[in-house]
């Protein structure tokens, strides 16, 4: 049997809990597997692991508002803070795909999800319209095709697939490409939509809502096999009223909290419970 001859690796990353991720090139295999080096404290590692992820970092961008707020400022601004609230009742190990302005691709983020064996991602972005009068929060689930026409040009946009805004896909593999028949377990549909619901619900009493806000589309970001996985684009950049709303620290607080509250709900209940 053929083994791949390690050459060289080097620590992507400091992981919040003390560990480590290491990145090992497999010289004569042509990939590369992450290694993940976690506390060993029993108790800790027994908590579900929650993946934030900031959208886009580094010399990608994302969208941009009127008053030059840059979308992977705000993102990782909100994944910070998600990650502070969900962090402070214990319940759960909170790791980020970036914790700085790095540029990571969605194939990358997707490994990550897989190799922390995270029980849930939280990808969080800001959205862009061509009317500036659009605003509002809305929740993306995987799908092969998209919701609506509207959901088609986010994904594109978001898959790094439209010239000048970032493409921050890179090259994704085909065994991640692949990923989106295996995502055709009910248990991971499910689950994925019920969080989705679960999160419209907890928006919807605190922060404007996107009319019908729950939509779906082939997000790259959204292809961790058997994770449940959504995307949260908590607003339009392209609208003053979310742009300034963005930038404040208590409206980020809020939108922290209320995720938080829609994650405590979707791990306390049935897996077969039903929707709200």
């Amino acid at each position: 049997m053929f083994t791949p001859r390690i050459g060289r690796r080097r620590v992507l990353r400091r992981l919040s809990g003390g560990g480590a991720i290491f990145w090992t090139f497999l010289t004569g295999a042509g990939r590369s597997n992450a290694q993940t080096s976690l506390p060993h404290d029993t108790a800790t590692r027994r908590k579900p692991l929650v993946l934030v992820d900031p959208g886009h970092g580094g010399y990608d961008p994302g969208t941009s508002g009127a008053a030059g707020t840059l979308e992977k400022d705000v993102t990782l601004l909100s994944a910070l803070a998600l990650k502070a609230v969900l962090e402070e009742a214990g319940r759960y190990r909170v790791e980020l795909s970036r914790s700085g302005d790095q540029y990571v691709s969605l194939a990358d983020r997707v490994r990550l999800a897989q190799e922390l064996g995270a029980s849930l991602v939280l990808s969080m972005h800001a959205n862009e319209v061509s009317d500036p009068s659009v605003r509002g929060a809305s929740v993306y689930t995987l799908a092969k095709s998209a919701s609506d026409a509207e959901t088609a040009a986010l994904a594109d946009r978001e898959n790094g697939q439209i010239p000048g805004h970032g493409g921050h896909s890179g090259h994704v593999a085909p065994e991640v490409s692949e990923i989106l028949a295996s995502l055709a377990a009910r248990e991971t549909r499910v689950a994925s939509t019920r969080i989705a619901h679960q999160l419209v619900h907890d928006f919807s009493h605190r922060l404007p809502m996107l009319p019908g806000p729950e939509r779906h589309a082939n997000f790259v970001v959204l292809h961790a096999a058997d994770i449940p996985s959504v995307l949260i684009e908590m607003g339009f950049l392209s609208n003053a009223e979310d742009e300034a709303a963005l930038n404040d620290p208590d409206h980020r607080a809020l939108i922290a909290r209320a995720m938080t509250r829609a994650v405590d709900a979707w791990f306390a209940a049935p897996h077969d419970e039903g929707f709200l």
